[in-house]
């Protein structure tokens, strides 16, 4: 093993401070992907900051009636939070979709956001990748890329973003909160992961050193009928071919709101705008819903081995959507 220093501060600003005196100096919380990733020497931080002692961690309603969620709170306490199961169930869904119990004991809500691709050339030292190596190129465009992005990608890359949480945390508009020596900021999530780009391995935009302190659900997207669903490879323990977080209100046969994301699309969560546009105040049948879907998916640029995924997305918006119209009556 590698040697590195080990911290554990009890205070925000001493974590800061900590991360500042070290440019190879990375974060520990739950550690379900970084120790990994050391583990495979993909990683290599000479100095870990632990934060599971920040006074980070908690559920709480905000003075607007939206949800404050801590950085450090577990995925299994939000999955099983009753305000977050009822007000917003696509969250809890898409956290009990992701990993096993265990994994999602230990996971954070701010590590979540943070977990790097699961690319299998990107975990392979033997192939270029643009993430782990920036200009050694990537090798998925030319290779297998059966669960890459047909959505927004470029030459440089086409990973997918692996959050299950950050779908519905994408679709009901939640604001990321962070720190920096400098003071306290907030970033939307819809703007937290930049487009793939000629520069990859940026994968959000979070400044050097910054510590994410929070997340919160605007009480506006409050959707007690939403619903999130996932296709994987197998029934447990896998990253999504595609998966979709969608929120809908129907009023007299017809779509009054519509919220709609989708995952394994992209380097980031697809908050799908142009579909949501499409099918307001539109009659709310499967056909609507696949017309909507086919107008999202226009900009699709698969590939041979993933093309596959624009049907999958189709008709799996297609089924969620029609079940929550159900689900209206």
């Amino acid at each position: 093993m590698k040697q590195f220093i080990y911290d554990r501060p009890t205070q925000v600003r001493d974590a800061l401070t900590l991360m500042s005196q070290n440019d190879r100096a990375q974060y520990l919380a739950g550690g379900t992907n970084l120790v990994d990733l050391m583990k495979s020497e993909l990683e290599g931080p000479s100095r870990l900051v632990d934060v599971r002692h920040l006074p980070l961690q908690g559920i709480h309603e905000t003075h607007d009636g939206g949800l404050f969620i801590g950085a450090t709170t577990t995925n299994s306490d939000v999955a099983a939070h009753a305000e977050v199961r009822s007000r917003y169930p696509a969250l809890s869904q898409a956290i009990l979709a992701g990993a096993s119990g265990q994994l999602r004991n230990m996971a954070t809500v701010g590590g979540n956001l943070l977990q790097r691709t699961r690319c299998n050339y990107f975990a392979d030292r033997s192939e270029p990748c643009n993430k782990r190596a920036p200009g050694s190129g990537c090798a998925a465009v030319t290779g297998e890329h059966h669960n890459h992005a047909i959505l927004e990608w470029s030459d440089h890359c086409m990973a997918t973003n692996p959050s299950d949480m950050a779908v519905p945390l994408a679709a009901f508009d939640a604001v990321v909160h962070y720190e920096t020596l400098g003071g306290t900021h907030d970033i939307a999530l819809s703007e937290f992961y930049p487009p793939v780009g000629d520069t990859p391995q940026r994968e959000t935009l979070l400044p050097p050193g910054a510590l994410i302190t929070g997340v919160t659900l605007p009480t506006s997207a409050e959707s007690p009928r939403s619903r999130y669903r996932k296709v994987r490879e197998r029934a447990s323990y896998a990253f999504a071919n595609v998966s979709v977080a969608a929120a809908l209100d129907v009023r007299e046969g017809s779509v009054d709101s519509v919220r709609i994301a989708f995952g394994g699309v992209a380097s980031r969560p697809w908050r799908a705008l142009t579909a949501e546009a499409v099918l307001q105040d539109q009659p709310a049948t499967a056909s609507m819903f696949r017309a909507a879907v086919d107008a999202e998916l226009s900009a699709a640029r698969p590939l041979e081995h993933n093309r596959y995924k624009v049907a999958l997305a189709r008709n799996l918006a297609e089924t969620v959507l029609t079940g929550l119209v159900e689900q209206t009556v």
